[in-house]
C-alpha cells in the first residue's frame, strides 16, 4: 500500500473502521425522500459520525461545504430502476473526474455472478490500475447477484459473497463491501475470504433495532463497518442514527446501548 492510499483511507475511515453513508442513489432512484435536499441530509450524517459520505461526481458541488470534515468518495459507474436492468452498471466518470471532484477515494459496483460480470471485471480491474497510479483508494461494492447466487441457502449464500469479495481482491481494490449473509456465524466465513477490510452494506430498511443488531452481527464477525444508505439517510432522523450506527463500530456498543446512549425511541 501507497503512503498516500494510506492516508486517504484515514479520511474516510476511524482506525480501519468505516461509517460510510452513500447517497448516489439519485441516478438509481431519482430525487428521493432524503436526497432531495441533500445538503441537509450530509451536514445530518457527517455530525452523527459518519466518516465519510458518498455520491456521484455531478453531486459534488452540493457536498463539501455540508461534509463537517468527513470524508467524500465519489461512485464511478450507476444504472437506474427503470431502465432495462438494474444490475449493468455502467461507468460514469474515471478516477481523473473524482480528483477533481475533490474525492478521497472512489467506488465502483460489480454483480458478481451476473451476465455483466465480464464487462464489469474488466472495468473494475482498469479503475483499480488507473486509482492506483493516483495513489486513489478503492471501495470495490462486490455483491453477489445472478441466476446461480444460492440465497436461499445462508451458508451457501456466504460462501458466494465470499468469492465476491476474493474477486474484489484480487482485483485491486482496498476495501470491499457486500451484503449481510444473515448472522455472524455465516459472515465470518465472507470476512476469512479476504485480508482486505470488509464492510456490509444496509440491505431492506428496517427497524432500528434490526439495523443495529445487523451492525453488530457483522462486527462481531470481524467486518470494518458499513456502508449504509437508504436505513441512514430515509431515516426520520438521520443524524440520531448514523450516532447510534458509530456508536456500535467505534465504539463496540451493542444495539441497545446505542439506541440508549442516542435517544433514539425503542421500537415495538
Amino acid at each position: 500500500m501507497t503512503a498516500g492510499i494510506s492516508a486517504r483511507l484515514d479520511r474516510i475511515g476511524t482506525g480501519g473502521r468505516y461509517l460510510v453513508v452513500p447517497m448516489d442513489h439519485g441516478i438509481t432512484l431519482g430525487a428521493v425522500k432524503g436526497l432531495r435536499d441533500i445538503e441537509s441530509t450530509i451536514d445530518a450524517v457527517t455530525s452523527g459520525g459518519a466518516d465519510a459520505v458518498l455520491t456521484q461526481r455531478g453531486i459534488a458541488p452540493r457536498v463539501h461545504e455540508q461534509k463537517n470534515g468527513a470524508g467524500y468518495i465519489v461512485h464511478l459507474n450507476g444504472s437506474t430502476s427503470i431502465g432495462p436492468d438494474e444490475n449493468d452498471k455502467r461507468p460514469t466518470g474515471t478516477v481523473e473526474d473524482a480528483i477533481r471532484a475533490g474525492a478521497d477515494a472512489v467506488s465502483f459496483h460489480i454483480n458478481v455472478g451476473s451476465e455483466y460480470e465480464p464487462d464489469q471485471i474488466t472495468q473494475l480491474g482498469e479503475l483499480t490500475s488507473e486509482a492506483a497510479a493516483y495513489g486513489m483508494p478503492v471501495l470495490a461494492m462486490t455483491y453477489a447477484r445472478g441466476h446461480d447466487v444460492r440465497e436461499d441457502d445462508p451458508a451457501a449464500f456466504a460462501e458466494d459473497l465470499g468469492h465476491a469479495v476474493r474477486l474484489g481482491e484480487e482485483l485491486g481494490a482496498d476495501v470491499l463491501k457486500t451484503a449481510y449473509s444473515g448472522d455472524p456465524d455465516t459472515f465470518e466465513r465472507v470476512v476469512e475470504s479476504t485480508r482486505l477490510p470488509v464492510v456490509i452494506a444496509g440491505g431492506s430498511k428496517g427497524t432500528d433495532e434490526e439495523t443495529l443488531d445487523m451492525v453488530r452481527g457483522a462486527m462481531d464477525a470481524g467486518a470494518a463497518g458499513v456502508s449504509m444508505g437508504r436505513s441512514i439517510f430515509q431515516h426520520d432522523d438521520p443524524e440520531a442514527i448514523t450516532e447510534a450506527v458509530a456508536t456500535v463500530i467505534h465504539e463496540d456498543a451493542s444495539a441497545a446501548e446505542a439506541i440508549e446512549r442516542t435517544g433514539l425511541a425503542a421500537e415495538v
